[in-house]
């Protein structure tokens, strides 16, 4: 390697890491804006033969603000709030003092189960959104990166086809590899996002509805704690819905109670077997893989983890499956 070749991939190096350091504080709405991109792609796709690319890309930019970007922000505090209210009600939770006595009589360790639990929360919402003292800081954060993904979604949309152009043209790989490459992470994030994060969604609103309707306290919380239930298989939002059944029959609302039972056992229950193969159809993902990549994805990445993970996890497996169909093509075409 001779010493311009040296230099180059030097100074390549250097603005690759300054990139990344530049990228890394606002990481998270990047790929939000990058997840928004994917989603409404087939609307731009429709649109920009008939207004043109840049006026679709403004419209479908205006669309995700206020159906998708502000709902999200406005669950978000109702969750946290809800959680507060969940961390400091549970004092009154008549069913940890049965297990606190109980405990107390097999092991004679007195325990504070409803203190524990409240911390718990508390420190949860607190790493979430921040101490008061730079709760400021975190507010202007997360305004800078919304405005940020906003901006990075409208070029996304309305230069999509020059960005795939360039990455064909600068990839060392052979067309027929990266279209295989292409079209299989197309199906992968299809199945993710719709055929399980949406069903997800979906089941945990339906079960949330239900708890609302009944009365029971800190829906919006209970909602969200379901969306998550639901990308596990077999149990998923029963682990709330059914409890909180339970808990209004032991509260003498037994009307309210069996009909929250019967809800969730055939509403939310059957929506799973009907709403994915409705929207996925054949395409199919193993759970185990959304589990690990879900978990995964919200510790590293967040929110958008929740998306991302599974993706990211699937796509590694892809690679892999590629790489081996594709070494020995590889190896012929380096000589």
């Amino acid at each position: 390697m001779n010493q311009a070749k040296t230099l180059f991939l030097v100074l390549i190096a250097t603005v690759t890491v300054l990139t990344v350091l530049i990228v890394v504080p606002f990481f998270e709405y990047v790929l939000m804006a990058v997840l928004l991109a994917y989603v409404l792609r087939p609307l731009q796709t429709r649109l920009g033969p008939r207004v043109g690319s840049t006026i679709a890309a403004a419209l479908l930019v205006v669309f995700a603000i206020f159906s998708l970007i502000l709902p999200i922000v406005v669950m978000v505090v109702l969750i946290a709030d809800d959680a507060m209210a969940v961390a400091d009600g549970l004092d009154e939770f008549p069913v940890l003092a049965d297990v606190e006595a109980e405990i107390a009589n097999l092991t004679g360790i007195e325990m504070d189960l409803a203190e524990q639990l409240s911390g718990s929360i508390e420190s949860i919402i607190e790493n979430m959104l921040g101490t008061a003292v730079g709760v400021f800081g975190a507010v202007v954060h997360a305004l800078i990166g919304l405005g940020l993904a906003v901006f990075l979604l409208f070029f996304l949309l309305r230069d999509r086809e020059k960005l795939m152009e360039w990455i064909r043209d600068i990839s060392p790989f052979p067309d027929e590899m990266q279209t295989e490459l292409y079209d299989r992470l197309d199906t992968l994030v299809w199945a993710v996002l719709v055929g399980h994060v949406a069903v997800a969604i979906v089941q945990g609103v339906l079960a949330g509805a239900g708890l609302w309707v009944t009365g029971v306290p800190n829906a919006a919380f209970w909602t969200m704690v379901m969306v998550f239930l639901s990308l596990i298989p077999i149990l998923g939002s029963f682990l709330v819905w059914a409890p909180a059944a339970a808990w209004l029959f032991f509260t003498g609302s037994t009307v309210a109670a069996g009909f929250l039972f019967v809800y969730g056992a055939i509403v939310v229950g059957l929506s799973d077997e009907f709403l994915r193969p409705l929207i996925v159809g054949r395409v199919d993902i193993s759970p185990s893989l959304i589990i690990v990549g879900v978990i995964g994805g919200l510790y590293l990445l967040g929110f958008v983890g929740l998306f991302f993970g599974p993706i990211i996890v699937g796509g590694f497996k892809i690679v892999l499956e590629i790489y081996d169909e594709w070494y020995h093509q590889l190896d012929e075409q380096a000589h």
